[in-house]
């Protein structure tokens, strides 16, 4: 992981403020957390990123919280939680800088390596664990309004062993065939 020293964060409700100026402007430019408040917000997939490398401890009052504390703590409200941290983990780990996607489905907004802050994000991404079925018409409309944001597309499957394949795609175009299906279905 890149440089970044150890952070005193405070946890209210289910979510990690940090407080401290310095440290604020520090995780801001490496691409974590939104302003909120003279404080900074971070995202639950960047909290548990930072207490699985020991870069944060967190605390509320005087109970402080490890990674696996943490996540009990985020199951709760999304079940989805462990798929994003793994993907998060993975590309922050690659030297991407990760954003929370925007809707259309995309978990993740991800930045070209050293563009974060000079330009938009290149890539969408959004995550499949391994056997989870998808329809195809959600995975077109996905595609297509990811494209036409100018943006890339990309699937990132988790394997039943955590290893994460990452697809990228592009527009689909089915075509109604019922001729030919009708055809082959006759006795």
């Amino acid at each position: 992981m890149e440089e970044t020293p150890l952070v005193k964060g405070e946890m209210i409700s289910s979510q990690t403020y940090i407080s401290d100026k310095n440290m604020i402007h520090e995780l801001e430019q490496k691409g974590y957390g939104e302003i909120e408040k003279e404080k900074l917000l971070l995202k639950q997939f960047e909290t548990l990123y930072l207490l699985y490398v020991k870069k944060l401890i967190l605390k509320k009052g005087k109970k402080q919280f490890d990674f696996n504390s943490f996540m009990n703590i985020c199951q709760k409200t999304d079940p989805e939680i462990l798929t994003k941290f793994l993907i998060y983990r993975d590309l922050r780990n690659r030297g991407y800088v990760v954003k929370d996607g925007f809707g259309f489905g995309s978990d993740f907004r991800v930045y070209e390596r050293g563009h974060f802050g000079e330009k938009g994000a290149k890539f969408l991404i959004f995550g499949l664990n391994e056997g989870q079925q998808e329809k195809m018409g959600n995975l077109q409309k996905k595609v297509e309004e990811i494209t036409q944001m100018g943006k890339e597309p990309i699937i990132a499957v988790i394997e039943r062993r955590g290893e994460i394949i990452y697809y990228k795609i592009n527009r689909m175009n089915f075509h109604e065939n019922k001729a030919r299906l009708e055809e082959s279905f006759q006795v």
